[in-house]
């Protein structure tokens, strides 16, 4: 027998070559012929065991782990698993030093880089442009775990070596060290302070009204964290301009960034929470629906937002 220890953030990819090597040494050593696909098939039964415990409840309402063999034609995979409710797996918590870029307020950073945008973001971004914008299911097919957390310790660290390493990592784990940066923020990129505007203002149903209600609350952003902002929404236009190939369109994008870019504070959950699925499902929906908007709306100028920002002043 042969364990396989797949990692949680795994791509479907990542865990079959190595069962379908290992499957492939078991039967060369008993002689047998090997059947076709079994590391995928074996895979897709384990993913499959997987939803099913996620759906139970049981399985929902306990802390333990649970733990589950699978075999196949000499292959065993052994795997735990535990639910951990949304407010865990997405909690932000500030990183304690400031020397790095994740966990590390986004003015800080800007700041000692003396930069608009951080240099990880515009780094993942250029690497994803030059060689994964075609890619299939990019930013929504998870990179390996490993990478990602070889990446995040590169940028924390400044190393000198970053772009070789860009140059050499699997695309999708540079889109995943991207996502990652933004969901470890210390509060999302549009703001604790703002997210109930941004609720507000997406559910308006006067055309005129929504526009200058979402444009409003643009302009109230801190600068870093605004100019980020629209730098990575023309990226991620430019990535849905690819849709016929990548198969992503600027919904797919908007499901895979808005929960990530805009969620309530801890305050503001416990505050109106009535019911986990319920407050889940419904924040969800709208933070996607405002990264939505913005991806639809044409180009947004930093420039022309400022300007806009005087002239309301003014008349005010």
């Amino acid at each position: 027998m042969t364990d396989i220890l797949p990692q949680p953030d795994c791509s479907l990819k990542a865990v079959c070559e190595p069962l379908e090597r290992c499957c492939l040494d078991q039967l060369e050593e008993s002689g047998s012929k090997r059947p076709p696909n079994t590391g995928a098939r074996l895979w897709g039964r384990v993913r499959s065991k997987l939803l099913r415990q996620k759906l139970d409840p049981q399985t929902v309402e306990t802390k333990n782990w649970h733990t589950d063999v699978i075999e196949m034609n000499g292959i065993k995979v052994e795997f735990s698993m535990k639910f951990t409710s949304r407010d865990m797996s997405l909690k932000r918590t500030p990183s304690k030093k400031q020397t790095g870029v994740f966990g590390v307020k986004i003015s800080v950073v800007t700041k000692r880089e003396r930069s608009k945008v951080p240099y990880i973001v515009r780094q993942c971004v250029e690497e994803v442009e030059k060689r994964g914008i075609e890619e299939v299911g990019i930013y929504r097919i998870s990179g390996v775990a490993t990478d990602i957390q070889a990446l995040k310790a590169v940028f924390d660290a400044n190393n000198k070596d970053i772009l070789l390493m860009l140059s050499d990592m699997d695309i999708n784990a540079i889109a995943g060290t991207l996502k990652l940066y933004f969901r470890e923020l210390p509060e999302p990129l549009l703001t604790d302070r703002l997210y109930p505007a941004f609720m507000e203002g997406i559910a308006l149903s006067d055309p005129a009204a929504k526009e200058n209600c979402m444009m409003h609350l643009l302009r109230t952003l801190p600068d870093p964290n605004l100019i980020t902002f629209l730098f990575l929404l023309e990226h991620l236009k430019r990535v849905a301009e690819k849709e016929p190939i990548n198969k992503m369109s600027l919904h797919n994008l908007a499901t895979v960034f808005g929960p990530t870019l805009l969620r309530p504070s801890e305050v503001e959950s416990k505050a109106h929470l009535t019911s986990a699925a319920d407050i889940w499902s419904h924040d969800v929906m709208a933070q996607v629906q405002v990264l939505l908007y913005y991806l639809q709306h044409p180009p947004i100028s930093f420039a022309e937002l400022k300007r806009n920002t005087l002239y309301f002043s003014t008349d005010v």
